[in-house]
């Protein structure tokens, strides 16, 4: 059935829109003859002339009107953890690696390694680029996965971490020509040659002058995916809310 006021579809036997939030029984009476079961014309002439966007929109902004109080309360939660926490790291400072210091690093670090096998096969270049790739790639993957299952606030979730991956790779670019962080294995760059990702990278493309400068840029794209995210994330959370409010009141 088709929403008589957005023309959002959706499944049959729907109270109210799942995209608007109108009720239905407000603007048909019930009855078997008056049902809105025959397509009605969209208002929103983007929508109508542009089912990419649309598309996009519903997949992004979608709002479950089924959801309960308790599941919107408990990403109320999370979301919160994930402000403040997003605050503290995007707040601090490359050369503190405080980032680096985080439990989110740990949960990084597998991904990084793997990353290296993963890429092993296309070459040393990439297999040493593969780290990185690795870290970015399985927030990517989340975001991504979320999103087909129909579940923005997840995928929500998903770009915070992806932001947060490029915050913790950051350190490891500025450190590229100093070569003092630990890495794995207890050693520094500087005390074992052809070991730290970011000096072989860079050494191979003749850019070692500009780490600190790259490592700025992936700190801020970090940030900046960050802001999204709990901006995304704080607008589907609004958007919940109201249309649970609105279904307490229909009952």
């Amino acid at each position: 059935m088709h929403c008589p006021k957005c023309g959002h579809e959706q499944p049959d036997g729907k109270s109210e829109c799942q995209w608007c939030g109108v009720i239905f029984a407000r603007i048909h009476p019930a009855g078997p003859d008056l049902a809105p079961t025959e397509p009605s014309p969209v208002s929103d002439p983007t929508i109508a002339d542009a089912p990419l966007p649309a598309l996009l929109k519903e997949r992004l902004l979608r709002v479950d009107s089924d959801e309960s109080r308790l599941l919107v309360a408990g990403r109320t939660v999370v979301y919160l953890v994930l402000l403040v926490w997003g605050f503290r790291l995007m707040t601090s400072t490359i050369d503190s690696n405080y980032v680096g210091e985080s439990f989110l690093h740990l949960i990084n670090l597998p991904f990084h390694e793997a990353g290296h096998l993963f890429f092993s096969p296309f070459g040393r270049f990439l297999q040493v680029l593969g780290g990185t790739l690795g870290q970015w790639l399985v927030p990517l993957a989340v975001l991504c996965a979320f999103l087909v299952k129909g579940n923005p606030f997840g995928a929500s979730v998903g770009l915070w971490w992806l932001g947060e991956s490029f915050l913790d790779i950051a350190p490891y670019m500025n450190d590229a020509r100093a070569g003092q962080l630990i890495l794995l294995g207890g050693v520094t760059g500087s005390e074992v040659e052809d070991y730290h990702d970011w000096e072989v990278l860079l050494t191979k493309l003749d850019w070692m002058q500009h780490d600190h400068l790259i490592a700025r840029l992936t700190f801020a794209i970090g940030v900046v995916f960050m802001i999204l995210a709990l901006a995304w994330g704080g607008y589907l959370l609004v958007q919940q809310y109201k249309s649970s409010g609105r279904r307490q009141a229909s009952r």
